[in-house]
């Protein structure tokens, strides 16, 4: 506890709360066409593949705009960047609201809602960036814990939905926006650590080395498959078992929350015994979990305890690999962890589509579980591959940070 406290004395605690509030809601907003897409399903009368591609719009949109806004944080500052984000997200709201009747509405609203998916980058440099290097990391796992706004979308959602309509959710979550917008003006304040500009060369660097697509595509799998996985649950609870619109929101939340959590612990673990050997773990208990899924599609209590399991570990999988991106980059951590958290993202957007065409043209979400349980094991592979140059060059064994000559081993 003293740490903890020496922690918030070390930093501006304020824009660390502010940040955390900020990303909370952009990621509640990104996924709410998910939460409520059994309603808009019923409503518009949609196919499975016209569900999954609806619901992988937004994924896609938000994470091709996570580096323009990036961009545009290092020109006019992060928290101004925040409030033109927030901006964009009330139009992205209010056309919900005002403009949407047909499936082509759906997708044109998906592409505006990804403003809210590219929050990811600043959120964290704004959150860590008043805090010395020692705590950085801590600073960004609490901002990162923002993803349960994931979870408090899947469960009011569709309780405000059923009472007052789908369309009506866009026009109170744009109220809503009147929050985060007074927790940024009010207390944040512009982080002192001003990096200089990085060049689009700069940005994609890591991505003209072996390593940089390898962290890309395991971030598709944990982050991609966490937030693919969320937007589309409430579809499959509904569809699949037969549950209320209200209930698949709320089996959704429990599993949307056990990943956020579970995102920090991540982390934390990494640091003690090593990312790699976290991240393996966490590739195996992915696939398991999900294969499980693929075999247990008739029983309610199986599905969610497995979902449990494999949320878990796909939080502490992306707490995992941002352990390991400033040892590898540790002179432009920033730039390929903004690089890696886009490419990565993009993963979670085949997530809705290839379960809604494995349901429409296969008959069964079996196939689309199976799918996904062998990219994972594919990455198991990956990793296990390269694992033993990883820790000959830039890591200890299993992943673990290199100590300064001179240090004790510990």
């Amino acid at each position: 506890m003293a740490g903890f406290r020496s922690f918030l004395k070390a930093g501006h605690t304020p824009t660390l709360l502010a940040a955390f509030v900020y990303f909370t809601y952009c990621c509640g907003v990104w996924v709410s066409n998910g939460a409520m897409a059994p309603f808009i399903q019923e409503s518009l009368q949609l196919t499975p593949a016209q569900v999954g591609l609806m619901l992988s719009v937004p994924i896609f949109a938000g994470a091709l705009m996570r580096f323009p806004l990036g961009v545009l944080a290092q020109y006019i500052g992060r928290k101004n960047a925040t409030l033109v984000e927030m901006s964009g997200i009330a139009i992205a709201l209010l056309y919900g609201y005002f403009v949407v009747e047909t499936f082509n509405d759906l997708l044109a609203m998906g592409v505006l809602l990804g403003v809210a998916g590219a929050s990811f980058g600043v959120a964290l440099s704004l959150g860590s960036g008043s805090f010395p290097p020692r705590y950085k990391g801590l600073a960004m796992g609490l901002v990162g814990a923002g993803n349960v706004g994931t979870s408090v979308a899947a469960l009011l959602a569709p309780l405000l939905a059923q009472l007052w309509g789908w369309k009506a959710v866009y026009g109170l979550t744009a109220l809503g926006l009147l929050l985060p917008i007074t927790v940024m003006l009010t207390l944040a304040r512009e982080p002192e650590d001003v990096a200089p500009h990085a060049s689009l060369r700069e940005h994609i660097a890591c991505l003209f080395e072996l390593d940089g697509w390898a962290f890309s595509a395991i971030y598709a799998v944990t982050f991609g498959g966490f937030i693919g996985l969320v937007t589309f649950l409430p579809t499959y609870y509904y569809d699949q078992f037969g549950v209320s619109k209200v209930q698949a929101g709320q089996l959704t939340m429990l599993v949307a929350f056990m990943g956020a959590a579970l995102r920090i612990v991540g982390g934390w673990l990494s640091d003690h015994w090593g990312g790699i050997n976290t991240l393996t773990v966490v590739l195996v208990t992915v696939g398991l979990s999900l294969l499980g899924c693929s075999l247990t599609q008739t029983s309610l209590l199986g599905t969610t305890a497995l979902l449990l399991l494999c949320f878990a570990a796909l939080g502490a999988g992306n707490g995992a690999l941002f352990q390991l991106v400033p040892l590898r980059w540790p002179q432009s951590t920033a730039v390929a962890g903004s690089m890696i958290g886009e490419i990565g993202a993009l993963g979670g957007g085949l997530v809705p589509a290839t379960m809604g065409l494995s349901r429409q043209y296969l008959g069964s979400y079996l196939w689309g579980f199976i799918a996904l349980a062998v990219l994972a094991v594919t990455m198991l592979a990956v990793l296990r591959l390269l694992q033993p140059r990883w820790t000959r060059s830039w890591s200890r064994a299993g992943g673990r940070a290199l100590v300064p000559q001179g240090s004790p081993a510990g």
